[in-house]
């Protein structure tokens, strides 16, 4: 699979999003894209490591992180700040189980450092990562979930050193997406079995266990809506509620896929919309309340192109999708 990726934007025409431009400079395999929270930075990884590009130059940056080879290819990505500091921080994770922090250079703003790295564990993939929002203190929260059944949480402190929260291993859950609560409680996907898991934030004990009505390839959350959505491997994206039993509130209904692969899904327009991929080469925008499409965004040339991984960017609106 080639790299192509393909930026809209929000447009006051009448299409909802706009083509802004397409990126064909990764050769291989790409499992990861994230757009900063500033919306001014795209970090894409996969195969070849992870690479940085300034969205409005279209250029990309330098990075010092060149260990792919030896640390496997990396499988998630994501960008965080802090209360104390608006400087953006990449953490991304591997198939060998590295968590990899990355920094702007303090002498030259186009170069990225690396600040922290460690091996989790016993050195399975990581399959997940979040963080949270109101990080303070010049701390990151990060939540972390591996293939051997562990979520853990970590903090990176301003000096760049790792620090255990907690780490637990789930009985019968892989997995697929975490992510925090307001109070940092974290909140956990299952690969494929419907479980959803909500863990406390201080000791990582269950606090609530749900069972959906569908698999989850993929989950997203909006703690401010209350609900969460899941990419259900079958006809689309299941929203549901995140007090709720388990039954849905709505599906948003694509072509039946052609085979049953993960693909991500995210809450876009502070909620109001939902954005996932598909195996149709087509990027899908959902209105929530309704359900209804709004838009089908073209990313592959043909109807058989995989979109698997997309990244929406919470600032401008920019949508990014490979």
């Amino acid at each position: 699979m080639s790299f192509l990726p393909t930026f809209f934007n929000k447009s006051a025409q009448l299409q909802r999003y706009k083509l802004l431009t397409r990126l064909t400079t990764y050769s291989s395999s790409v499992y990861a894209l994230a757009i900063s929270n500033d919306g001014n930075l795209l970090a894409c990884a996969g195969t070849e490591g992870i690479k940085i590009w300034d969205i409005k130059s279209r250029k990309e940056l330098t990075s010092s992180s060149h260990h792919h080879e030896s640390r496997g290819t990396v499988s998630c990505a994501i960008w965080s700040t802090t209360r104390k500091t608006a400087a953006e921080t990449l953490c991304y994770g591997t198939g060998l189980g590295y968590i990899i922090f990355l920094r702007h250079s303090l002498t030259n703003q186009k170069t990225f450092q690396e600040i922290c790295a460690r091996r989790l564990g016993s050195g399975f993939e990581i399959t997940c990562l979040s963080w949270h929002s109101t990080s303070s203190e010049g701390n990151l929260w990060i939540a972390v979930g591996t293939r051997d059944k562990i979520v853990q949480v970590l903090t990176l402190n301003a000096s760049s050193q790792l620090q255990s929260v907690f780490a637990v291993r789930l009985e019968n859950m892989v997995p697929k997406s975490v992510a925090f609560a307001d109070n940092r409680d974290v909140y956990v996907f299952g690969l494929y079995d419907g479980n959803f898991t909500k863990l406390k934030d201080e000791d990582g004990s269950v606090v609530q266990e749900m069972s959906c009505k569908s698999v989850i390839g993929h989950a997203a959350v909006h703690s401010k809506q209350g609900v969460f959505v899941v990419d259900n491997a079958a006809d689309g994206f299941t929203l549901y509620r995140l007090d709720g039993d388990g039954e849905p509130v709505r599906t948003f209904a694509t072509a039946v896929p052609s085979m049953s692969l993960p693909k991500q899904v995210a809450f876009g327009e502070e909620g109001k919309v939902v954005v996932g991929g598909s195996d149709n080469g087509l990027v899908y925008v959902f209105d929530r309340k309704t359900g209804q499409i709004l838009e089908t965004l073209h990313h592959a040339d043909t109807d058989s192109g995989l979109v698997q991984t997309i990244s929406v960017s919470v600032k401008i609106g920019w949508k990014e999708c490979n």
